[in-house]
């Protein structure tokens, strides 16, 4: 389809986890199991989903500080494990499907800059089958280097020869935004994944939305 709107932002990259997908409560939960799995203070709720978003290895050494490091495969495993059971059972936030297409149809790119790993991205679109034509490209923590380090956004942005002005990064941990405030790139937070929207403001996103209709129709209107 044509696209006769007037395009701000050209490209528009989303983190997955909290975003997209409703799945922080299951990373929180599987972080708190691991931790308690190898033996270190479980850490409070409010702990766990701050890490949410960061590379597997950060996260967990942030969520778990008095394990010993040469216990962290163990906890890997064990997170991997834990989230593993439910993974199935997640899915997509509601109204994120339709979001995506219309915003496809209007003529955007659209990417994912996300802390899962390539295998655990690749998992996922295969289980949410009609997202995978939607995105023109993917970065994982594993392959490039994690929140908040620009890398990510800096190779979307090459690959798909778009500037800084013409990325929007949309996310709901300040790892998000602050990843794209060190690449240059405008934000938008949502209100309703794994981080507090009131720690969004020295981030300086455009917008926060609070739920999926409110950042959709931002996004329709301003992007």
């Amino acid at each position: 389809m044509q696209n006769t709107h007037y395009q701000r932002f050209e490209l528009l990259v989303f983190d997955w986890d909290g975003t997209l997908f409703d799945s922080t409560a299951a990373i929180t939960r599987s972080i708190q199991l691991a931790v308690k799995d190898v033996g270190g203070t479980i850490p409070s709720t409010e702990q766990a989903a701050y890490v949410i978003g960061m590379a597997l290895g950060p996260a967990l050494a942030r969520a778990a500080p008095d394990v010993p490091k040469e216990k962290y495969p163990e906890l890997s495993q064990r997170y991997r494990y834990h989230y593993l059971r439910q993974q199935e059972q997640l899915s997509l936030f509601d109204g994120i499907l339709p979001m995506l297409h219309q915003l496809r149809e209007r003529g955007h790119k659209l990417a994912v800059a996300t802390g899962k790993s390539r295998l655990g991205l690749n998992q996922v679109l295969e289980q949410e089958a009609q997202l995978r034509p939607l995105f023109d490209a993917t970065r994982t923590a594993d392959e490039t280097a994690g929140k908040p380090h620009p890398l990510m956004l800096q190779e979307l942005m090459a690959e798909l020869d778009v500037p800084p002005e013409g990325l929007l990064m949309i996310g709901d941990t300040t790892h998000d935004l602050y990843m794209a405030r060190n690449a240059g790139c405008a934000s938008v937070g949502v209100a309703y994944g794994a981080h507090d929207p009131t720690g969004f403001a020295d981030c300086q996103p455009l917008f926060t939305a609070a739920n999926v209709a409110q950042l959709q129709q931002w996004l329709l209107e301003q992007a």
